[in-house]
């Protein structure tokens, strides 16, 4: 079966409406020819002569009478749908939104974002999911935001925004040996280290920035987040080195130092699926988690 031609609905709707070809025509901008050979395809289509002459007007069917009101109806919702959304209200906006991060960004961001998108739209929800491992089919599925840093360039369904650089520097407990005196390479290198690799790797980005001045940390332990390290190295003699503001709540108390090398820097971006670009309360929440990413400085 010959699949129908939609645009003839807006034409009926309008030859209804009007009772006149004449008229009709003018408001779709056609020709009175034009005109006629639609009514003449709407004819075909429905079986029905839709307007019969009744002295010098047009006068409508019964089967005419039975469609007029369901072809205004369809002509008013296919309009609805193919104009932009509606300006995004806020108030009255009520949506779930999975935003998948590491426990270290909640701690030091999500404070602040929460408060945000709680004054500005009290029935939108966040759920943080957990980062444990990278896993690029996570939004394609279920989850709306993600926060990392992107090794390569993500694929080309998932877009990126970039929300701040970090750099790293170096944690111990107050009253570990690097907590006084000049830190050096020699020592920095010598003290006992506790490493960070979601993958489980031995060495890292501090490691690759070391090996030009010819030194290796001693790396006793690895685990897999920054606030395992630095809970390690508040508690033991231990040194963690993790990114400066992701880890600023979770370094309370404790003695914080510059590398004695050019420390390595991170860039740390959000990501989303393609699917959700558009869309304008999407685009809300990403532009909340820009602000609170913000440096205030």
């Amino acid at each position: 079966m010959a699949r129908p031609d939609l645009n003839l609905l807006v034409t009926l709707d309008v030859l209804l409406e009007e009772g006149s070809v004449t008229r009709a025509g003018k408001r779709l901008a056609l020709s009175p020819s034009a005109m006629s050979r639609a009514l003449a395809r709407l004819r075909r289509a429905t079986g029905d002569p839709l307007l019969v002459r009744s002295g010098r007007g047009l006068v409508p069917t019964p089967r005419a009478l039975e469609l007029r009101d369901r072809v205004r109806g369809l002509v008013r919702d296919a309009g609805e749908v193919l104009r932009p959304a509606e300006r995004l209200d806020l108030a009255t906006l009520a949506r779930s939104f999975s935003v998948r991060c590491s426990d270290g960004f909640v701690e030091r961001f999500g404070p602040g974002l929460v408060a945000t998108v709680g004054a500005e739209a009290p029935s939108v929800r966040l759920h943080f999911l957990q980062k444990t491992r990278p896993d690029p089919g996570a939004l394609r599925d279920a989850v709306d935001l993600e926060t990392g840093v992107a090794d390569e360039l993500p694929p080309p369904d998932v877009r990126s925004r970039p929300l701040f650089t970090d750099r790293f520097v170096g944690v111990v407990r107050e009253g570990h040996p690097l907590s006084a005196g000049k830190v050096t390479t020699a020592r920095y290198a010598s003290a006992r280290h506790v490493h960070v690799s979601r993958r489980g790797l031995a060495e890292g980005l501090v490691d690759e920035a070391l090996r030009p001045a010819g030194r290796r940390r001693d790396i006793v332990t690895v685990v897999d987040g920054f606030g395992a390290a630095v809970a390690l190295a508040r508690a033991a003699d231990l040194v963690a080195t993790v990114p400066e503001r992701h880890t600023e709540n979770l370094r309370h108390g404790m003695h914080c130092f510059a590398l004695p090398f050019p420390a390595p820097e991170v860039t740390v971006s959000l990501l989303w699926h393609l699917r959700l670009d558009a869309d304008p309360a999407h685009r809300w929440l990403r532009d909340r988690v820009a602000d609170a990413c913000r440096d205030p400085g």
